[in-house]
């Protein structure tokens, strides 16, 4: 009985949770060891299906920088990168789109049917969401750096969007972006994340990713920082708190922010159920980035 009734009291704790975030749009990045690891990336996609049924909408977005780096591995061929990011050559080009489209995306789709929720890959056809242009980086010493098929979204159908999560279907959205040949460009999955959640003016944005969240202390899992704004975001990235791979995660969290996208979150796709735990719980396992007060 005491077992039954600490259940209950679950409910009633997610409960005013899920009246406050009814029919809003929650952007979910997918990405790192929550999809290499089979245990978590069962129950991500559960809290998913969750989700939709008790009325919230999420919007899955998703990389596969792994699965990519294996079959370039199977192809004889040798990943490169400049400042973080993948060099795209035609032959690479043809790679990502295989195994983010048709293979990852197709899979993850399957999953959330096996589990009772609908799904749909939106990358065909009319179905293709995402749009962008080539993009540049430069050096520390003002050199201009061309990575190939590389791009940034500058568009994003939200229209088709929310008439998918309307339907009660969620939607599953490689980081492939359309360019301005028609051809495909591999786009960072941290920034087309962030980028469909400021188009879509989201309730929430959440990264998982390999760490507890924000660390004060990279070596200390106790250090971690449960709500930050954003102007101490930028205070830590000046200090270098904040560096390498979670870069891309943050700013993509500031931008979301700026956008009008209402919190961001950084959370621990290795925990089981992670997602529920952060939304729907008072004290949640992560970290929030808010907006500063006005």
């Amino acid at each position: 009985m005491n077992d039954a009734i600490r259940k209950a009291e679950v409910l009633i704790e997610a409960l005013s949770y899920i009246r406050q975030f009814r029919d809003r749009i929650t952007v979910i990045k997918l990405g790192g060891s929550a999809m290499e690891d089979e245990e978590a990336l069962q129950a991500t996609l559960q809290d998913v299906v969750f989700m939709e049924t008790v009325g919230m909408r999420p919007v899955l977005v998703h990389g596969g920088g792994k699965a990519i780096d294996r079959a370039m591995a199977r192809a004889g061929l040798v990943p490169r990168k400049v400042l973080g990011r993948r060099v795209t050559d035609e032959a690479t080009l043809e790679i990502v789109v295989q195994v983010l489209r048709d293979e990852i995306n197709a899979d993850i789709v399957q999953r959330i049917q096996q589990f009772g929720g609908r799904a749909i890959g939106l990358h065909t056809g009319s179905l293709r969401v995402l749009f962008g242009q080539k993009l540049f980086l430069e050096t520390e010493a003002g050199q201009r750096v061309d990575l190939g098929r590389v791009g940034r979204i500058t568009r994003v159908e939200t229209q088709v969007i929310e008439n998918v999560c309307a339907a009660g279907v969620v939607p599953v959205i490689p980081s492939l972006a359309v360019g301005e040949d028609g051809g495909w460009l591999n786009v960072n999955a941290d920034t087309a994340a962030a980028a469909v959640a400021a188009h879509l003016r989201a309730e929430k944005l959440v990264f998982l990713t390999d760490t507890p969240g924000l660390l004060r202390d990279r070596r200390d899992p106790l250090s971690l920082i449960s709500s930050i704004t954003e102007s101490e975001c930028r205070q830590l990235i000046r200090d270098k708190v904040v560096d390498e791979g979670m870069i891309p995660k943050v700013e993509g969290c500031l931008e979301a922010l700026a956008a009008g996208v209402r919190k961001t979150h950084i959370i621990d796709g290795r925990i089981r159920h992670s997602l529920l735990l952060e939304i729907y719980t008072d004290r949640g396992i992560g970290t929030e980035i808010i907006r500063d007060a006005q």
